[in-house]
């Protein structure tokens, strides 16, 4: 998109781009972001990101300055670090010699790698000297993690910055990732005459290509929407700019007289909830005798720039409300929202409470946050430097293409979804594991510049919604206003929504909430049908005048089950889902499920 450098009023903005100058009409008050005499700096940030990944330098830089320039000013803290050193060099060479002495005692010295970390748990690695390297760099991380931690005066943002910059660099050395340092990888390579190596090379070029026609990696190609997942019978009855309304055919003779309605996330595809027939929820719950209507949001492009968060809301859950009870003649909707649907649905849930709305019978969240003060490892990329570096990138595109932002989320868990991968693709030479999980996660989206830069800022930035300063048609809402029963779903390993994050709804909430937490993380967790080996989960229902418990003594106390937990909250709606009657008549269909919105590119 060519633009001149310096535009310096409305009209050369327009002329420049059609779609900026759309946007100038559009708003009512001109905001700081669109500025059309700040393009110059924003085409800086937009080729700053182009070579940093969309990660903002500027924002390294200055966690980094603030941890070096008070550990200067820190010399206890500097001579801890040299005793440690010390004494880490001197239980290295200590576990060396039990080692070769073959000491029984060699354990007493050796580290333990934390119990996510498998990277040396073959039992390969117990043999010298691949025993000695792994126990080297252990040792490594342990000092470098007291040296990026503890320091007097550095910011717990910029700390957690540079611990984790910290991190990611260690893993990218480890032992584990280079052939002459995997006894795994030797141990393949000698005894398939190096067959793995080239299998691994054919699988790196498959991947190049690829990903350098912007195609989905070949793992996913075995999954079709609407031939193998997206399969459960359906139409979609309703379809505006941003979403198509999928309602399902029924399964049961009788169904529950309040219908579902589920709001997924628009950062990815709504057939995570409606994968392969034994791993759909929609079809769990079509089975068991629900009228269940689903979100399929439209995948945006440079066009929808000005889509705001107010447009999801009253677009996305406003129009299918009212399209579910024009359908099904029903005067209360039982509401489901995951992720970002979930958050949005609580805003919604919030506006429909102050203006005296009462169709909401219920709300359910999964994985999603209505406060963000503490959003976990996340946060470590949001911050005014890097939201401002994002808006520009999105100020150049008109959205944010989710693989722009993939990096970010796979390097909160390097381990598993970078460095394991590389392993065993490009090492071990194995093929990708394939599953509909898998595919659904291959299957990108892309975010509205307005939309995605008013989330980012009034909500993980400023906090908005959990304290109260959120506006909803330029009126604030309250979560407290909320009256409807809550059942609100964690997971215990999610990186995206930490649990503890999603258990402070029971603060904010001024209502019957359900608070349940499940083994597994933000997709797994959720994607959780009865049968599944190693699953468990704690539940407890928490009244609006009970004391409160904190997390942590929540989570100490709350008896555990085993089992998926589908059943638990599904006996849940029931409850709330009224008497057994002969299913609605569906609407009128556009196209059959699962629609082209989720075809989209």
């Amino acid at each position: 998109m060519d633009r001149p450098l310096i535009w310096n009023n409305a009209k050369s903005e327009r002329s420049a781009s059609p779609w900026l100058g759309q946007r100038a009409h559009q708003f009512s008050s001109p905001s700081p972001y669109f500025d059309p005499t700040a393009n110059f700096d924003r085409m800086v940030k937009v080729a700053i990101g182009r070579m940093s990944g969309n990660i903002s330098p500027t924002s390294l830089n200055l966690a980094f300055y603030d941890w070096l320039i008070h550990l200067l000013a820190s010399p206890s803290k500097q001579q801890e670090l040299l005793i440690e050193a010390a004494r880490k060099v001197f239980q290295w060479n200590e576990y060396d010699f039990e080692i070769i002495s073959d000491d029984p005692h060699a354990k007493a010295t050796s580290v333990t790698p934390l119990p996510q970390d498998k990277r040396f748990a073959d039992p390969a690695w117990q043999r010298w000297p691949f025993n000695i390297v792994s126990q080297g760099f252990l040792m490594t991380q342990q000092w470098w993690h007291r040296a990026t931690t503890g320091i007097a005066g550095v910011s717990r943002h910029h700390q957690d910055v540079v611990n984790f910059t910290v991190r990611q660099i260690q893993d990218m050395f480890s032992p584990s990732n280079f052939l002459m340092t995997n006894p795994v990888v030797l141990n393949e390579t000698v005894s398939s005459g190096g067959a793995n190596l080239v299998r691994g090379a054919l699988n790196a070029l498959r991947d190049w290509q690829y990903l350098a026609a912007h195609k989905r990696l070949p793992s996913a190609s075995e999954y079709k929407v609407g031939q193998n997942v997206a399969v459960t019978p359906g139409e979609v009855v309703y379809r505006n700019r941003l979403i198509e309304l999928i309602q399902y055919k029924p399964a049961t003779d009788a169904v529950h007289e309040t219908p579902l309605l589920f709001v997924p996330a628009w950062i990815m595809k709504y057939y995570i909830l409606d994968l392969s027939p034994e791993n759909s929820l929609v079809k769990y719950l079509v089975d068991k005798g629900y009228t269940v209507f689903m979100i399929s949001w439209k995948n945006p492009t440079a066009e929808d720039h000005d889509l705001s968060l107010e447009d999801y809301r009253k677009l996305g859950v406003m129009d299918a409300m009212d399209a579910v009870g024009r359908i099904t003649g029903a005067s209360q909707v039982n509401a489901v929202g995951y992720c970002l649907g979930g958050t949005l649905l609580a805003i919604a849930a919030a506006a429909m409470a102050r203006d005296g709305d009462r169709r909401l019978a219920s709300m359910t969240t999964f994985a999603a946050q209505v406060d963000f003060k503490e959003p976990g490892e996340l946060s470590l990329f949001i911050d005014e430097s890097q939201i401002a570096l994002l808006e520009a990138i999105m100020w150049d595109q008109g959205y944010l293409d989710t693989r722009q932002m993939a990096g970010a989320f796979q390097m909160l868990r390097s381990n598993d979804l970078i460095w394991s991968r590389r392993l065993n693709q490009y090492l071990l030479g194995l093929p990708e594991p394939q599953n509909d999980l898998m595919a659904w996660n291959s299957d990108a989206t892309r975010m509205p510049y307005r939309m995605h830069s008013e989330y980012l800022r009034k909500l993980f930035l400023e906090n908005e919604l959990a304290e109260g300063a959120y506006r909803s048609d330029d009126h604030p809402i309250a979560l407290t206003d909320i009256r409807v029963p809550i059942f609100s779903v964690g997971t215990r390993a999610d990186h995206v929504a930490p649990w503890r994050s999603v258990f402070k709804i029971l603060l904010l909430a001024d209502t019957e909430v359900t608070f349940l937490l499940t083994t597994g993380g933000h997709n797994a967790g959720v994607v959780s049908p009865p049968g599944r080996p190693r699953r468990s989960y704690q539940i407890t229902t928490h009244d609006h005048r009970d004391a409160y418990i904190d997390a942590q003594t929540w989570v100490t106390t709350t008896p555990s089950h085993e089992g998926s937990w589908w059943p638990a909250w599904e006996k849940w709606l029931d409850l709330h889902s009224g008497k057994r009657i002969s299913p609605p008549p569906l609407g009128k269909s556009l196209c059959p499920a699962p629609g082209i919105y989720v075809l989209q590119p």
